[in-house]
C-alpha cells in the first residue's frame, strides 16, 4: 500500500517528465522550421512513379501573330526540351495556338503544368532561352496582368514606362535585387525566378500601377538585401531598419471663393419670417387710408429724385472748382564767398575789346620783329 507521503513525490516527477517532453518538442518544431543553407530538394525521377500517369493531359494557348515569325524558328528547341520530360508539343499556325499534352512515358506528374507555362511565357514575348527555365524545380513563374488597373490610357502608358525606367534601369535594378527575369509586354508583365523574388516583383508591379514610385520599393529591397547577410539580425524584426514613405497629395483642390459656413445644429425650427401685412402693421401703414398711402409714396420718390439731382449737379461743378495753387518759394540769397567780382570782369571785357580777333600781344610783335631783323642780315 503506497502511502499518501509517496503521492506529492509522484506528482512531481510527472510534472517533471512533462516539462521535459514539451521541451523536446519544442527544440522539434524550431529544427522542422530552419533549413539548412544550401540545402536542395532532391530531383524527382522515375523511379518515384515507375508505373506513370493514368491519363492524359493537355493545355492549349494563344499566340499573337507578331509571334509566329519567332515561334516558327525557335520550335524544334521547344519540342527538344519538351521531349526530354516525355512531353509531345504542337504549333498551329492556321489557329495561332500552341498546344502541350502529356504521352505514355511521362512519369512527373507537374510537368504538364510547367509546359503549359512555357508556352504562356513565349506567347507574352518571352525569349526561349529565358523560358526554357521554366522546367526547372527550383524556377516559378507569374504573369501579372496590368492592363486593367488603370482606367486611363495616357496614365497607364506613363505608368508602364516609370516600371520601366529609363533605357530600362528600373528593370534592371528590380531584376538584379530579386533574381528574377522581368519582361514588360502590352498589357502584362512576366516574371520568371524564385518564388520569393516573384512575390517582391508582383508588389512593385501593382505599386507602380497604384501610383507609387518603384523607387521607394528599390530602396527597401536593396536595404533587407543587406540586413540578410546579417546572421544576427535574420530573427529580428526588419521595421526599424526599413523607410517609411508617407504619401503626399500635391494636387490640391481648388478652394472656393465662396465657403459655406454650416450653422450650429439646433432641435428649434427658425423664426417665422413677417409678411407684408406684419410690416405694415408694425410701422402704422395698416391703418392709413388708400389717399394717404399714395402721397406717403409720392413723397418718397420725391426725396429720392432730390437726393439724386443734388449728387449730379455736385459732380458738375467739380469741374469748375479751381486747383490748389503751390505756395511760392522765395530765393535763396548767395553766400558772400561766392559773390562775383564784376568791376574785374568789366575790366577784361575792356581790354578784350581793343584786341582784334587773332592780334597778337606786345611782347609777341616785339619777338617778330627781331627775327625778321636777323633773318635779313644773314641775307645780306
Amino acid at each position: 500500500m503506497a502511502t499518501s507521503a509517496d503521492e506529492p513525490g509522484k506528482a512531481a516527477r510527472k510534472s517533471d517528465s512533462q516539462k521535459a517532453k514539451q521541451k523536446r518538442e519544442n527544440q522539434d518544431e524550431a529544427e522542422l522550421l530552419t533549413v539548412p543553407d544550401g540545402w536542395k530538394e532532391p530531383a524527382f525521377s522515375k523511379e518515384d512513379n515507375p508505373r506513370g500517369l493514368l491519363e492524359e493531359s493537355s493545355f492549349a494557348t494563344l499566340f499573337p501573330k507578331y509571334r509566329e515569325a519567332y515561334l516558327k524558328e525557335c520550335w524544334p528547341l521547344v519540342q527538344k526540351a519538351l521531349n526530354e520530360h516525355h512531353v509531345k508539343a504542337t504549333l498551329d499556325l492556321i489557329e495561332g495556338s500552341m498546344t502541350v499534352c502529356t504521352t505514355k512515358k511521362t512519369f512527373d506528374p507537374y510537368i504538364i503544368v510547367r509546359a503549359r507555362d512555357l508556352i504562356k511565357l513565349l506567347a507574352r514575348s518571352v525569349s526561349f532561352e529565358q523560358a526554357v527555365r521554366i522546367l526547372q524545380d527550383d524556377v516559378a513563374c507569374d504573369i501579372i496582368k496590368i492592363g486593367s488597373l488603370v482606367r486611363n490610357k495616357e496614365r497607364f502608358v506613363k505608368r508602364r514606362q516609370r516600371l520601366i525606367g529609363p533605357k530600362g534601369s528600373t528593370l534592371k535594378a528590380l531584376e538584379l535585387l530579386t533574381n528574377c527575369y522581368v519582361m514588360v509586354q502590352g498589357n502584362t508583365v512576366s516574371a520568371i525566378g524564385p518564388f520569393s523574388g516573384l512575390k517582391e516583383v508582383r508588389k512593385v508591379v501593382l505599386d507602380t500601377m497604384k501610383n507609387i514610385h518603384p523607387i521607394y520599393n528599390i530602396k527597401t529591397l536593396m536595404i533587407k538585401r543587406e540586413l540578410a547577410k546579417d546572421s544576427e539580425l535574420r530573427t529580428q524584426s526588419w521595421e526599424r531598419f526599413l523607410p517609411q514613405f508617407k504619401h503626399k497629395n500635391v494636387n490640391k483642390r481648388r478652394e472656393p471663393k465662396k465657403k459655406s459656413v454650416k450653422k450650429e445644429y439646433t432641435p428649434f425650427p427658425p423664426p417665422q419670417p413677417e409678411s407684408q401685412i406684419d410690416k405694415e402693421l408694425a410701422s402704422g401703414e395698416y391703418f392709413l387710408k388708400a389717399k394717404q398711402k399714395k402721397r406717403q409714396k409720392m413723397e418718397a420718390i420725391k426725396a429720392k429724385q432730390a437726393e439724386a439731382l443734388t449728387k449730379r449737379q455736385e459732380e458738375r461743378n467739380k469741374a469748375f472748382i479751381p486747383p490748389k495753387e503751390k505756395p511760392a518759394v522765395k530765393p535763396k540769397e548767395a553766400p558772400a564767398e561766392t559773390k562775383i567780382d564784376v568791376a574785374a570782369i568789366k575790366e577784361k571785357v575792356k581790354k578784350a575789346k581793343g584786341k582784334k580777333l587773332g592780334a597778337l600781344t606786345a611782347e609777341e610783335v616785339k619777338l617778330k620783329m627781331e627775327a625778321d631783323e636777323k633773318k635779313q642780315k644773314r641775307k645780306k
